[in-house]
């Protein structure tokens, strides 16, 4: 049972990298949750909202780890071509050696 729910998460982590597959996930997700059909139906008291629980979590996570990797790349890629108050244009370059 371990390995199954370790393949599920390896699968949903590695569908949500996926541009073109992210938004299936996404919505799926959100289709499951809100369908009352569960592998754990929400009438068992508990086991009913774990599933939901942790698919809620994960979905959660991987939603904030691509925000977080947005964001960094946001911050990382500078503009190339910046002015300042003397309109003077800076251009970085790296030399390769």
């Amino acid at each position: 049972m371990n390995s199954l729910v370790q393949a599920f998460y390896n699968w949903y982590r590695d569908t949500m990298k996926h541009p073109q597959y992210r938004w299936l996930v996404i919505i799926g997700t959100l289709i499951y949750l809100l369908s009352p059909i569960d592998i754990a139906p929400d009438l068992i008291p508990i086991l009913g909202w774990i599933d939901d629980g942790l698919l809620i979590s994960l979905l959660v996570t991987e939603i904030s780890d691509l925000f977080r990797e947005y964001s960094q790349n946001l911050h990382n890629h500078p503009t190339s071509v910046q002015e300042n108050s003397s309109h003077e244009t800076t251009i970085d370059v790296e030399v390769i050696e």
